[in-house]
């Protein structure tokens, strides 16, 4: 169900009330049945205009490809075209958003995927290990790393971070140097999952964090390793944007998107 700044929102569009490339209003319909704006002076196919938004529709409601193309009577690969190009930019937008963060930081990593049954979290067997940093009462930053050793994760600790933050993970030895940097405090999940200190020492933001992220990528029943990629800074830029009108912005990413 979309909420009413959403169906507005779309509405807008829809009627050829705004204009897709910088949201003006001053817009008319050409003899050969395109929309062009008196601002911007853009050209776009009103049918073409409507597919799109369709699919960025479905895109926001997280439909599959496949059935989207089959609900919409299109092609798969024009629904898959649209999905992709979406989902390049946002990863490029995290990384431009991913400024340093600062503040209480909360620090884990998870590991998705892998058919393989047997261990579960650390030393689990064909996995992708994804490392994150969150902001307390701000945003998530996800990276997808080789390697869970201390040199690994303090270089992007250093680079995603700015010194003098606070910072909280569970007892994982590559964090040993982490208080050499700034402070840092640790909770021993084998006894609790929070303590009970003035600190505030847990890490229960970015594991809701993960759990958001696998439930998400649920609806997709399987994202190949190739893929995975994109479809994790889909659910970081999902979650940082989880109270804002999310269509408004992915239909201005899609034609109104300039990278630096």
């Amino acid at each position: 169900m979309l909420k009413r700044k959403e169906q507005t929102c779309l509405t807008s569009f829809y009627l050829g009330r705004k204009c897709v490339f910088c949201g003006h209003r001053k817009i008319w319909k050409t003899r050969r049945g395109y929309a062009k704006c008196k601002f911007c002076k853009k050209v776009k196919g009103i049918k073409i205009l409507r597919r799109e938004l369709n699919i960025i529709l479905a895109f926001y409601q997280q439909q599959p490809a496949n059935q989207t193309a089959l609900d919409l009577l299109l092609n798969y690969q024009a629904v898959t075209r649209v999905y992709n190009r979406l989902r390049n930019l946002l990863w490029h937008l995290c990384e431009l958003e991913g400024a340093k963060m600062s503040g209480e930081i909360e620090i884990d990593e998870a590991y998705f995927g892998g058919k393989r049954k047997g261990n579960r979290g650390r030393g689990a067997a064909g996995k992708s290990v994804v490392f994150g940093l969150l902001e307390r009462d701000g945003r998530v930053y996800t990276k997808i790393v080789q390697s869970v050793d201390a040199c690994t994760l303090m270089e992007i600790i250093r680079k995603k971070s700015r010194k003098g933050s606070v910072y909280y993970t569970d007892s994982f030895k590559s964090y040993n140097s982490l208080h050499r940097y700034s402070k840092h405090y640790r909770v021993n999940h084998s006894h609790t999952f929070k303590t009970r200190s003035k600190y505030k020492s847990h890490i229960n933001g970015i594991e809701g964090f993960w759990s958001f992220c696998k439930h998400k990528l649920y609806n997709y029943r399987g994202v190949s390793k190739s893929n995975f990629p994109l479809y994790l800074k889909e659910m970081e830029w999902r979650y940082n944007h989880r109270n804002e009108n999310m269509l408004q912005e992915l239909i201005n990413i899609y034609f109104g998107y300039i990278s630096n």
